[in-house]
């Protein structure tokens, strides 16, 4: 029987339990230092890999930990203390672990390169740690930035999580949650969608002030972030973790915004359609004729099944296994967090899914996104813990792949007005995945290039100035938009995050293309083959596996070119 609501004992039964296992790793974590702090030169590859084995198993100890406390807060933002708690005492615990990475970047490069080679299934993992040391700190220095990492960033990400989930919006004479509110810039009715739109903005306005403080303390943060560890650019840390070349993602950015004109082509479009005069930014989500807005989330399930089925077995057992083993928590509910996510857990458990479903067709695609994710990480389980952690970059190609799975089924049986409608929204999907993550990027990069602390003004006209690039003339931005960079959590959780949906989202598509062709017979198994490695490869070598060069910038306009197709077919319809 499906379920509504998590169920997080496969983690800890009760607190009690979790109590327990934090002393056991914390001690762990200690005897671990003992044994091999300033010893890893003296052992043999043999001691090597137990020692890196006794590294994971620690390391995936405290991950376990702190996922069922995060998961609590999660679901409900009276967890803030306990959560802060929890991670207090693994950052002690962790603080034990430190010297590991450190002291592996002091051993000559013979000795690392044997190391290496004999720890077959840690050798990615291990590269990876070497192109880290110019990054790295002294142990002493380390311990103290993990010291006061709760009261940095973290801190400032906790406080604005707590803001959101508690912040109320007045609409249609009751007070409803920001998911709720936004979910209203869909309805077929303009007068709902604009003041859905003021409502949100007269309550969002009352908090700028802290916003934008937050904002400046998370750009600040970053900045001497950057300093003591010698990065020359405060995207370049992500650009690092993501395993991807600086080149490659100003060769995104530029390929998108020269693209810019076929989005102006569609809003031109769904504006005649719509029958207006022009277009606002509260009309850009309008429906058309014939979009069944209310979808249940039995009727989701029941979709995402069927087309998972047609696809891949495989596909098809993990999803029944999340909707039936308490993997999802659906609904919006008082103080809990906004937005959804899949969050990978630990390698002996499984994923956990995180939803606010409103039962609009756009659920339906944020369902598949997310059920995406936790197939993604599910399948990557069996590379360890060390090396399932996915770059941004090739963890949202599952995740946009199940979404274009999901609208190739519906659009199939649908009838012309239906499939219309459909059309339309799969490209907004894809725009907000593509052309505002792009928006998002630019907007950080102008963001973080200044100096100093920035203004509210100063944040809302750089907001505009890079969201009028993708809108152009299309698009009538109103004064209310102007300050909507102000909700946006990947600014705040994740600095320069929003690429990598770009990225996936032209990755996928390319991918998308070759498995709807045909020409590759065996496309299925080399896709799980592909999810499988999780942050095993790097993102060039993964994608080989089809065929294709992301260091070659032609590679981005294959996808560029299936959206202005889908444009084309829109605009014929």
């Amino acid at each position: 029987m499906s379920s509504i609501t998590w169920d997080l004992t496969p983690l800890f039964e009760n607190e009690d339990m979790l109590t327990g296992a934090l002393k056991t790793v914390s001690s762990n974590a200690l005897s671990f230092e003992k044994r091999y702090k300033n010893r890893l030169k003296k052992l043999s590859s043999d001691e090597f890999n137990e020692c890196i084995k006794w590294y994971e198993s620690i390391s995936q100890s405290l991950a376990r930990i702190m996922t069922y406390a995060y998961l609590k807060f999660a679901q409900n933002s009276d967890e803030g203390a306990f959560l802060a708690k929890i991670t207090d005492a693994s950052k002690e615990a962790e603080k034990y672990l430190l010297f590991f990475e450190l002291e592996f970047n002091r051993l000559d490069k013979k000795m690392q390169d044997s190391f290496i080679k004999d720890a077959i299934e840690y050798s990615f993992y291990l590269k990876s740690l070497k192109e880290e040391k110019p990054h790295q700190l002294s142990l002493n220095v380390e311990r103290i930035l993990l010291k006061k990492e709760q009261v940095g960033a973290s801190a400032f990400c906790r406080l604005f999580d707590e803001y959101f989930s508690n912040m109320k919006f007045n609409f249609g004479g009751k007070k409803i949650s920001e998911e709720e509110i936004l979910s209203f810039l869909h309805s077929p009715d303009r007068n709902k969608r604009k003041s859905a739109a003021s409502a949100f903005t007269k309550e969002l306005k009352k908090h700028q002030p802290l916003l934008g403080y937050i904002f400046n303390m998370i750009k600040s943060d970053l900045k001497i972030e950057c300093a003591v560890r010698g990065y020359k650019t405060p995207e370049e840390p992500r650009h690092k973790d993501n395993k991807i070349s600086q080149k490659s993602v100003d060769a995104l950015i530029r390929a998108t915004e020269e693209s810019f004109e076929v989005a102006h082509k569609y809003y031109d479009k769904k504006r005649e359609l719509l029958g207006l005069d022009k277009l606002y930014d509260y009309d850009r989500y309008a429906p058309l004729d014939g979009d069944d807005t209310l979808f249940s989330y039995e009727r989701s399930q029941e979709t995402i099944l069927k087309t998972f089925k047609n696809f891949s077995q495989i596909f098809y057992e993990i999803a029944e296994k999340a909707f039936n083993e308490g993997w999802i928590d659906v609904y919006p509910k008082q103080k809990k967090g906004g937005g959804a996510f899949s969050h990978p857990a630990t390698v002996d458990i499984h994923p956990y899914l995180l939803l606010n479903y409103t039962n609009q067709r756009r659920d339906l695609f944020t369902l598949a996104h997310e059920m995406g994710h936790a197939i993604h990480q599910y399948l990557s389980r069996k590379v360890g813990h060390l090396s399932s952690d996915t770059p941004l970059t090739t963890a949202e190609t599952a995740s946009v792949f199940c979404e274009m799975l999901v609208f190739d089924e519906m659009k199939k049986s649908a009838d012309l007005k239906t499939k219309k409608a459909i059309l339309s929204s799969k490209i907004e999907d894809i725009f907000a995945t593509l052309y505002r993550q792009i928006n998002f990027t630019t907007f950080e990069r102008a963001v973080h290039a200044k100096d100093n602390e920035l203004s509210l003004k100063e944040f809302n006209q750089l907001w505009l100035s890079q969201s009028s690039k993708m809108f152009g003339h299309s698009v009538k931005l109103t004064p209310n938009y102007k300050i909507w960079w102000s909700y946006i959590p990947h600014f705040i959780h994740s600095p320069f995050y929003c690429y990598a949906y770009a990225y996936a989202q032209l990755l996928v598509l390319a991918l998308f293309g070759l498995y709807k062709s045909g020409q590759m017979e065996d496309f299925t198994q080399k896709y799980i083959e592909f999810l499988s490695l999780g942050g095993s490869k790097s993102p060039k070598e993964m994608v080989a596996i089809f065929g294709f060069d992301i260091e070659d910038e032609k590679f981005w306009r294959i996808g560029l070119d299936e959206i202005k197709k889908m444009v084309d077919e829109f605009k014929e319809l």
